[in-house]
């Protein structure tokens, strides 16, 4: 209404300016007609400057986002997805917004078969068109936290579909490379649906070989079980697939039930620990060593004066076996006593790193910064005053760099905790003990405490870059997720030769690691197990099932969602009707005219 008047007022107030002086003593209707028509011309064209609302606002219908994931099918059940669809027409145009691993707009497919189920570019989409939005789905979306963004009026509809019988494997960890004839350690993260699942039994093959085999209890609605074993891998060299399967009777999803993931054997330890004293700081930086260095890795541990076993398997060793790993390994860590095969300097002849056990006293040294060093990057945001106390021993690390110091508390005394040095040869020395609690405390801690051993593993594996051009960087790969690859040459663009095992046909990429990077993606994969060639070698990707089809549950239930203000009501404007500017040249014309008949120019 603002509008309007403004426009009114401007029309009269122009009208009266032009005619009023002018057109004194000609009060013929023709003048006063001319006034007239000068008058609603101007204000109409003040009107169309402002784009004055014709009508009363309304508020634009909601969008409707339909889920057109595959876990609508989840054990074979599609009746839920129809009711879905048929939902959405009903709430929308017959047009709604389609979910999933991408956003589209189109009619809903028969048969839903997207690898992902992510809102947040719909609800992004609602935003900016200030509209409300109705999702319907299943419940088991990926980002549901970006609802909270929706404007209020927003709502979801959630459409659970009936419940059967499942167990899966949710996750297979392992060392990614180790020795051949080694045992090693495999954890199976299993997880129920929402009928749980009976009792059962798990069984870990290599290359399809079954290895060992496990009884399961039964598991309650959407249970998870941690199932450590311990796997012996074949004596030889190359790729091998290790892989779990779960079995219970009336399994109702059977497309979740393996997991399959790659190790690469060698001859020989391309990373050999020799502990004297085994302790949780030893047991969690292997856990990092295995899972930061793509390098087999054999532990040695002293359980009594002259009584070693080999870590793993707890295989009796000689003093020479070690002895001989010693020589022979490109990377030596020593833990404990660190002079106990002599001075370090002599032990082995590649990259070496000390971490002397420091007798438990009073734990009152805290971290507090990370100099530049190349551990520097991995720390950077590390919220040090989250992190638990250590204990600092009686000598202080000295190198080239100073990768972390420690203050006293309540005092200002500062010491290098961590340091390292490039010549003769790559030597890192971690002059505390303790660090465990970190990765104990979890969260920000435990993140700190695997950058701190990631960062110096990697320091130290830094000359012994893998020969090929790249390799996968993560064990488990799902359908549905990009493919990431680790440099490991010199070269920036990488040839990569894909070829799926019993398929003919090849899939050719070619990464590039622009900038200096150390990692590039490319597309996901359909499942299955594919052999690669690069240059410099070969490698292994299991593609597993997507995780739309692992049992999860429903992080929604029907209701309103969104916390922004609701919509506000768009009212049609002036300049949206075209007749208008037609009739304003008219009345232009008609004014012209009207001046002319009574004198005016």
């Amino acid at each position: 209404m603002l509008d309007w008047l403004i426009a009114l007022a401007a029309g009269l107030l122009l009208a009266a300016i032009t005619y009023a002086g002018r057109a004194a003593g000609r009060r013929a209707p023709l003048g006063v007609g001319a006034a007239a028509l000068r008058a609603v011309a101007a204000a109409l064209l003040v009107a169309l400057l402002l784009d004055a609302p014709i009508g009363r606002a309304a508020v634009p219908p909601p969008l409707v986002a339909l889920d057109v994931s595959a876990s609508w099918l989840r054990g074979g059940d599609s009746a839920a997805y129809r009711r879905a669809r048929d939902s959405a027409a009903r709430h929308g145009d017959g047009q709604p917004l389609l979910i999933g691993d991408t956003l589209r707009l189109g009619s809903p497919p028969a048969h839903p078969a997207d690898l992902a189920s992510r809102v947040r570019p719909a609800v992004e989409r609602a935003v900016a068109a200030g509209r409300a939005l109705v999702v319907v789905t299943d419940g088991e979306l990926d980002d549901a936290d970006a609802l909270e963004r929706l404007p209020r009026g927003s709502r979801t509809i959630v459409v659970a579909p009936v419940a059967g019988v499942d167990a899966a494997v949710a996750t297979l960890e392992s060392a990614r490379a180790a020795v051949g004839g080694d045992t090693i350690d495999v954890t199976v993260r299993l997880a129920a649906g929402a009928r749980g699942a009976p009792a059962g039994r798990v069984r870990i093959a290599v290359d399809g070989v079954t290895v060992d085999s496990a009884a399961t209890p039964s598991l309650p609605a959407f249970g998870e079980l941690r199932l450590p074993r311990r796997v012996p891998l074949p004596r030889r060299e190359g790729h091998v697939l290790l892989s779990a399967r779960v079995g219970v009777p009336g399994d109702a999803e059977p497309a979740n039930d393996s997991v399959a993931v790659p190790i690469d054997l060698s001859a020989a330890a391309g990373v050999t620990v020799v502990s004297t004293a085994p302790d949780y700081d030893l047991r969690y930086m292997l856990e990092v060593l295995r899972g930061t260095v793509a390098l087999p890795t054999r532990a040695y541990l002293e359980i009594a004066p002259g009584r070693w076993r080999l870590e793993g398997s707890l295989a009796p060793a000689s003093e020479e076996t070690v002895r001989d790993a010693l020589r022979r390994s490109p990377i030596v860590v020593l833990h404990g006593d660190t002079a106990r095969f002599g001075p370090p300097g002599t032990v082995g002849q590649g990259a070496l790193l000390l971490a002397a056990t420091v007798a438990e006293g009073e734990a009152d040294w805290y971290a507090t910064a990370a100099p530049p060093s190349p551990l520097a990057a991995g720390l950077s945001g590390t919220p040090w005053d989250s992190l638990p106390p250590l204990v600092v021993g009686s000598t202080e690390p000295r190198g080239d760099w100073q990768g972390l110091v420690v203050q006293r508390a309540r005092r200002f005394e500062r010491r290098t905790a961590v340091a390292g040095r490039e010549e003769p040869r790559r030597r890192a020395v971690v002059g505390v003990s303790g660090l465990w609690r970190w990765r104990f405390r979890g969260g920000a801690a435990a993140d700190a405490y695997a950058a701190l051993w990631g960062g110096i593993f990697d320091w130290l594996a830094a000359e012994r870059r893998d020969a090929r051009g790249a390799v996968p960087e993560a064990a488990l790969v799902r359908a549905g997720e990009p493919l990431r690859w680790r440099r490991g040459g010199t070269d920036s663009v990488v040839s990569v030769v894909l070829r799926r095992r019993g398929a003919a046909d090849s899939t050719t990429l070619t990464l590039r690691f622009a900038g200096g990077a150390s990692v590039a993606t490319s597309p996901p994969m359909p499942a299955g197990v594919y052999d690669v060639r690069v240059p410099g070698g070969s490698a292994v990707v299991a593609v597993n099932a997507s995780r739309e089809l692992l049992p999860r549950r429903p992080a929604l239930r029907s209701g309103p969602v969104g916390r922004s203000p609701a919509p506000l009501g768009v009212a049609p404007s002036l300049r949206s009707l075209g007749w208008v500017y037609v009739l304003l040249v008219l009345l232009l014309c008609g004014e012209w005219l009207l001046r002319r008949r009574v004198g005016l120019r």
